[in-house]
């Protein structure tokens, strides 16, 4: 099994009202050997701001970089070059989001476009829910193909006084996308069609003031698993791949009872065979880890592991599902954990990637090493 790693973070390097400082460097590029746990830096640069969500081609040699900056009407994304052999970032270009609070984004399966998802705050400007964009033959972003807007509140008046989009993930089987909105405690399902217009296929409720924010998929394509921010619960649900709709089929508490009063979810991911969530909470700075039924798609508490830090605001697997990395936001800290393939455990092997304030975690196989 291949170990040598590329793992690709974005860290805080401008100050926003709801971010506890800003001490990182913007992109950073490591190398991480999961044979002897060495990471070595590869490259780093300052140029985009608060990239607070990256998603990267699965040859390591593109990135494309959220910024998120507080009273901007509109983030951004920023298009990077990466090249291996000589370790050297280059920018391409940016493309405005359409929306404020610029918050995840995904490539496409086939390729050929990235979906981004604007959190939002306040009102005025394009107030884009989603945007698409395509890839210009340089890799860097094509102006927008298409758009969509959210409407509607939820109960939590503090956080769901208005739509929030926190993430847009495309199908296992492709070419449907599921947004997450927080706000509306909705998971929304788009076909992307291949001029990249969203055609919505169905509106899925959860449970009123849920507040979803990150999804993991199950290889199987039956399964979605949801991370909800505000009542720090997983749900899993059954997609129906064709009309896109997700029926509930268990809820689980994320943290400890005692502990939710003070805990906000954040990422989730899936081990690569699908038997493994993991879930990070905020607060109880924690990894959730649950098994799951491959029939039935039910959960079941495994662990809750300590996240090796404080704020674990994202998670990564590496492809081999052997590592798992724990972006500790208020501790400028990424946690490196060995995984139990059996067991779904997670032991903290004390090496870390320690960096100011680290948003995002991306971990793509080394092109160099293959």
């Amino acid at each position: 099994m291949q170990s040598a790693c590329l793992v690709f973070v974005g860290s805080l390097n401008r100050e926003a009202p709801y971010f506890q400082g800003a001490r990182g460097i913007g992109l950073g590029v490591y190398a991480f050997d999961e044979a002897t746990l060495a990471v070595q830096k590869l490259a780093e640069t300052n140029d985009v701001d608060n990239p607070t969500f990256l998603s990267v081609t699965p040859d390591g040699s593109r990135i494309y970089a959220n910024s998120e900056v507080f009273a901007w009407r509109e983030g951004t994304v920023s298009a990077y070059r990466f090249e291996r052999a000589t370790n050297s970032l280059a920018y391409i270009n940016k493309q405005p989001s359409l929306g404020s609070i610029t918050a995840h984004n995904t490539i496409t399966r086939d390729g050929s476009k990235l979906l981004v998802a604007n959190y939002g705050m306040g009102s005025g400007g394009p107030d884009k829910a989603v945007a698409v964009f395509g890839f210009a033959a340089d890799g860097g972003l094509t102006a927008p193909l298409a758009s969509v807007a959210h409407s509607g509140t939820g109960p939590n008046a503090e956080r769901q006084e208005r739509p929030h989009a926190h993430s847009v993930t495309e199908t296992i089987q492709g070419g449907v996308a599921i947004v997450a909105d927080l706000g509306i405690d909705q998971l929304v399902s788009y076909r992307i069609e291949p001029d990249g217009a969203l055609v919505k296929l169905a509106s899925s409720a959860l449970a009123p003031g849920a507040g979803p924010r990150h999804v993991a998929l199950h290889p199987n394509g039956r399964f979605v698993f949801v991370m909800n921010e505000l009542d720090s619960t997983v749900v899993s649900l059954a997609l129906d791949p064709s009309s896109g709709r997700l029926e509930t089929i268990d809820t689980k508490p994320a943290v400890p009872g005692e502990a939710r009063a003070h805990n906000h979810c954040a990422d989730i991911q899936i081990s690569p065979d699908g038997r493994f969530l993991y879930g990070s909470n905020r607060g109880h700075d924690s990894v959730a880890i649950f098994a799951v039924d491959q029939q039935s798609g039910k959960l079941e508490l495994v662990d809750f592991a300590p996240c090796g830090g404080a704020t674990p605001r994202n998670l990564a697997l590496t492809p081999s599902g052997k590592h798992l990395f724990s972006a500790n936001q208020n501790a400028d800290r990424i946690s490196i954990f060995a995984r139990d393939g059996q067991s779904g455990r997670l032991t903290d092997t004390g090496h870390a990637i320690e960096i100011g304030t680290p948003m995002c975690v991306r971990i793509t196989q080394d092109p160099l090493q293959s």
